[in-house]
């Protein structure tokens, strides 16, 4: 009675079993769900992918950012302009900053004040009454230029605390413009020869005042020494060209400042060591010039005590000493071999009148640009 009673329920819950088992072959096998299970590495693996994933990034980030940089730097480079308020002493010049490698731009169209990153005022051209009327943009700067010395840069209190920088050949100036300078020479050229002499000491001068330091000094000097004398001062004008030859044709030449002023160093110095003439300098004191150029490069005015034991006390006592003498040619021609070692390294570079003007703007140009971010406030 049991057995005939549970035979046929087996049969049905193994047939059950069986389907129920098919069904679930035929799921698993078909049937692929869409779950990403995560990935388990290595600790040398998971740290190397992680860094070549965030090297990526970090890359393609700074690529992105070097992009923006450059097109903001690209976009304010175009749009820096200095405005010329005046023309330095009425001269006019051309106005590219090409030859500088920059892109700034100088302008005199007044029309543009308002969009001028800087204005520039040049001290001995300006008067007050031609100041600008109009309110100063909060980004623009005015800039003080200034070449002249103390001596003959008349006071304008008016326009004390009206500028944000200034432009001269202190070295302590925003932006110093120097006359000149040394550059040491570039590889492949070839080393300076020194002219042939014919004179010893020149002097070239326009400017002539009896009470200048430096007339006392050439009036007492030319009682010991022969000097070649040229200039207006003299009655003898000379152009450019003249001035290259008798200056390269003389052992020394008197560069005589017209004042005397701390760091007042000018062309006077740069032009005869350009031309192989080596300086006999009056203005500051010696430490300034050497902070310039070669030490020995050059003979200070002070320095004059070191041929006392050559011919008595030069240059003041009357008939002291003789410049032919074959020991002073001696001292010259060791000054002056110095002077063809020391000018075959440097390469005097200076500033001549005609793109002096011209060189120390676009320098200012260039300092409104490279400190844009920094002068953000009036």
């Amino acid at each position: 009675m049991s057995s005939s009673f549970y035979r046929p329920s087996l049969h049905k819950v193994a047939f059950s079993c069986l389907l129920a088992v098919c069904v679930l072959v035929l799921f698993f096998v078909y049937y692929k769900p869409e779950i990403n299970f995560p990935t388990y590495l290595c600790a040398k693996e998971a740290q190397a992918q992680v860094s070549n994933h965030s090297a990526d990034q970090h890359i393609n980030s700074l690529h992105n950012d070097n992009q923006r940089v450059q097109a903001v730097s690209e976009d304010a480079e175009l749009d820096t302009l200095l405005l010329i308020w005046m023309w330095p002493f009425g001269n006019k010049f051309d106005l590219n900053c090409s030859i500088f490698n920059i892109r700034c731009n100088l302008t005199v169209d007044k029309s543009l004040y308002h969009k001028a990153n800087g204005v520039i005022f040049h001290h001995s051209s300006l008067k007050v009454e031609s100041l600008p009327k109009e309110q100063r943009p909060w980004f623009q700067k005015w800039v003080w230029f200034n070449m002249e010395s103390p001596t003959f840069s008349h006071p304008k209190p008016q326009i004390n605390h009206l500028f944000n920088l200034t432009c001269n050949y202190r070295p302590d100036s925003n932006i110093p413009v120097p006359y000149g300078q040394l550059l040491p020479l570039s590889s492949g050229i070839e080393g300076f020869e020194l002219p042939p002499k014919d004179k010893l000491v020149c002097w070239i001068v326009s400017h002539w005042n009896p009470n200048l330091r430096r007339v006392q000094f050439y009036n007492e000097l030319k009682k010991h020494v022969q000097i070649n004398t040229y200039g207006s001062a003299f009655g003898q004008r000379v152009s450019y060209e003249d001035y290259m030859k008798i200056v390269s044709s003389c052992k020394f030449y008197l560069s005589f400042e017209n004042s005397i002023h701390k760091h007042y160093i000018t062309e006077k110095l740069y032009r005869p060591l350009k031309l192989g003439s080596l300086p006999i300098v009056l203005g500051p004191p010696r430490q300034d010039y050497e902070d310039h150029t070669p030490a020995d490069s050059f003979i200070h005015v002070d320095d004059f005590s070191v041929f006392q034991g050559l011919y008595g006390t030069f240059p003041t006592r009357k008939g002291g000493g003789n410049w032919d003498h074959p020991s002073v040619r001696e001292v010259c021609n060791l000054l002056l071999g110095r002077w063809k070692f020391k000018r075959g390294i440097f390469n005097p570079s200076c500033h001549l009148y005609i793109n002096f003007a011209n060189t120390n703007l676009c320098l200012s140009c260039t300092f409104l640009f490279t400190k844009k971010h920094l002068l953000v406030h009036p």
